[in-house]
């Protein structure tokens, strides 16, 4: 069943959905007290297969469900822009940090989602070859987790980095002296990705170097600029790669889904004699961590 947690003492209900892939869900949808907002009791819950929200009955998110509420909520006029978004996700405790909010603000989630889409709904969303961008409350999520490792002048990878969103994000929190890698192995997601960086505000860093995009196996990392203070996986792995945590710097912190059916969504941190702790953050349904072969299956 989901849980009830508090933010900033505001009392929410964590029930959602954060996906890489059409109906490939995860929790983490926040519904602040819909019954203060909605002037009515908050709906039946539904039924779960697990804690990481694995819903056996679709027709709660359409009609007059919780998830159409929440998008037609997140989709009026007060969001209809990227500082709209970025201040209702503050307002509602999802944002809790300053730096946070003007990252989110500066990086136009519009330059990073297929043209047409409504780019600033609280929900995720296919760009193709059966990967999504995240939703905006599962991006400040990470941002969040891994804000102190992402301080000017480090060193961050970004495994999984679709259309570059999370990437230009991270680049513009470590800066010009900071360095930033995105390792995505669909070639037509890379190039893409390079497109809209280059749209946006971190376009300077794409163009002077401390941001990269590449096309390759995430598993792997991505020695050359290695130790990395944070990496951020955006598949789940089964069990986490050896090579990622040998890329982590001491001190640094890795923020991954793990798992095969049932997964959690684990931040790892290296402290600085080498070892290792970690913590579960949240349960969560991700697609494998995988090949692009094995991606790519099942796609149009």
């Amino acid at each position: 069943m989901p849980s009830s947690i508090s933010l900033h003492s505001v009392s929410v209900i964590a029930y959602g959905f954060r996906y890489r892939a059409p109906l490939k869900h995860t929790c983490l949808l926040y519904a602040h007290q819909l019954h203060s907002f909605h002037r009515q009791k908050p709906p039946t819950l539904p039924l779960f297969s697990s804690s990481f929200c694995r819903v056996l009955n679709p027709s709660f998110f359409t009609g007059n469900s919780l998830f159409s509420r929440m998008e037609q909520f997140w989709s009026g006029s007060a969001v209809n822009r990227n500082k709209g978004m970025t201040e209702q996700l503050r307002r509602y405790g999802v944002i809790k940090s300053q730096k946070v909010t003007e990252i989110m603000e500066t990086v136009d989630r519009g330059l990073f989602v297929p043209e047409g889409t409504p780019a600033y709904v609280d929900s995720p969303m296919s760009i193709g070859y059966n990967a999504t961008i995240s939703a905006p409350h599962m991006h400040a999520m990470c941002l969040e987790l891994l804000e102190d490792r992402l301080q000017p002048g480090m060193h961050a990878l970004d495994v999984g980095s679709g259309t570059g969103y999370l990437t230009a994000c991270f680049a513009l929190m470590v800066g010009p002296q900071g360095r930033v890698v995105g390792v995505e192995h669909i070639p037509e997601l890379v190039a893409w990705s390079i497109k809209n960086v280059e749209k946006s505000a971190a376009a300077p860093l794409l163009k002077e170097g401390s941001l990269s995009l590449h096309v390759g196996d995430g598993r792997k990392g991505w020695p050359e600029h290695a130790p990395y203070d944070a990496i951020h996986v955006g598949a789940a792995a089964a069990d986490v790669p050896q090579d990622l945590i040998d890329q982590l710097k001491p001190g640094g912190r890795m923020v991954i889904p793990v798992g095969t059916f049932f997964q959690d969504l684990k931040v790892i941190d290296k402290k600085m004699d080498g070892s290792i702790s970690v913590r579960s953050e949240t349960s969560v349904r991700y697609v494998p961590l995988t090949s692009r072969e094995a991606q790519m299956k099942g796609t149009d």
